[in-house]
């Protein structure tokens, strides 16, 4: 079996990481970046608008894959179904709800507005006509099926490979110390890290690292800069520091509005960091309340600055939960679970030609 695979540039490295597994079951695969082979619109490139569709038909006509995956609503996904290639879509979050906080935030603007229209009808047909469509937990399943009830659905188990995540020194903290690693790319997501200026002044003693950053960025840190405790670090050369600073932290802390199966979440429990992180959209998925760490209320600084407490006082049950989470990862999230989950869902459709 030959598999394409058209990725976004956020999740390329995840993605290659799997194509390698894949290789090892006797598939060929096939890792490309989606916008080098066909033009968005409305697209932030220039160049990008002027891309024909020769590119995309070389790529296709030259590997001649049998299926084609793909990461995220793209015009090339829509060009793939043109095509009459079976097409699977991994969908990574909430599509619907990102929309609606991007139209009331970034995309107030009229002649935006109608652009993102433009590309909403593009996205209908990619959800429509896919062969199935792979969201990343349950939770997720459920969301897409109120929009789309007859579309074949299947849960897309995201793998992280357990031996790149060990002990590395490199970056030096202060301690007691909590780390965050988080892209501020989407508001109705990154708003409840806002939560924390409730408890930085309650916690002084306690040292909050921030690794990431994005389009409003400047939207936290003008909240957060303030506070002698807290401290942004930008974003981290991916994996190597992000493994570095998570070597170094005390406790990993999530705290967000909205979310499905946080990768990072999996790194820091890959870690053996206890986790504590809002219990919205797949989190309860991606790691066990109590066992692993802690799921706290959106919005409940209280019980953040307990769970917080307890953790930081008590090393023993750091510990436990570490190494808990570290197990429960490797078992659920494994790269060869993964692959074997992708190929049986595949092979049910691809059987069928």
């Amino acid at each position: 079996m030959k598999i394409l695979i058209g990725a976004g540039i956020s999740f390329l490295h995840p993605l290659n990481e799997f194509s390698k597994e894949l290789s090892k079951h006797g598939v060929e695969c096939k890792v490309v970046l989606d916008r080098d082979y066909i033009g968005e619109f409305p697209s932030k490139e220039l160049k990008g608008l002027f891309r024909t569709r020769k590119k995309f038909e070389k790529l296709i006509s030259t590997f001649k894959p049998d299926v084609v995956l793909i990461d995220r609503m793209s015009k090339f996904g829509l060009e793939v179904i043109k095509s009459g290639i079976p097409l699977f879509l991994i969908v990574r979050g909430h599509y619907w709800l990102q929309n609606e906080w991007n139209e009331k935030t970034i995309y107030k603007n009229r002649l935006k507005q109608k652009l993102v229209e433009m590309r909403f009808k593009d996205d209908a047909q990619v959800f429509e006509r896919a062969t199935a469509i792979l969201p990343l937990c349950n939770y997720l399943v459920n969301v897409v099926r109120e929009h789309y009830p007859k579309q074949n659905l299947h849960v897309f188990v995201e793998g992280i490979d357990s031996s790149k995540w060990y002990t590395e020194k490199g970056i030096e903290l202060k301690h007691p110390c909590v780390g965050l690693v988080q892209r501020a790319h989407h508001w109705a997501k990154s708003s409840e890290m806002l939560i924390l200026k409730k408890i930085l002044g309650k916690m002084p003693e306690v040292n909050f690292y921030w690794a990431g950053g994005g389009e409003i960025e400047d939207e936290i840190l003008s909240e957060l800069d303030g506070f002698e405790n807290f401290h942004w670090l930008g974003s981290l050369q991916y994996p190597d520091k992000v493994r570095e600073f998570l070597t170094e932290i005390d406790v990993y802390l999530l705290p967000t509005g909205m979310e499905t199966t946080p990768l990072s979440l999996k790194e820091a429990q890959l870690m053996k960091k206890p986790v504590i992180t809002t219990n919205v959209g797949g989190t309860s998925e991606t790691m066990i309340d109590g066992v692993t760490g802690f799921l706290v209320e959106k919005g409940n600084h209280e019980q953040l600055i307990e769970k917080l407490e307890l953790l930081l006082d008590d090393k023993k049950l750091s510990e436990q939960m570490g190494e808990a989470g570290r197990k429960f990862v490797q078992e659920k999230f494994s790269m060869e679970f993964s692959v074997k989950n992708c190929l049986n869902i595949i092979r049910q459709y691809h059987n069928q030609k």
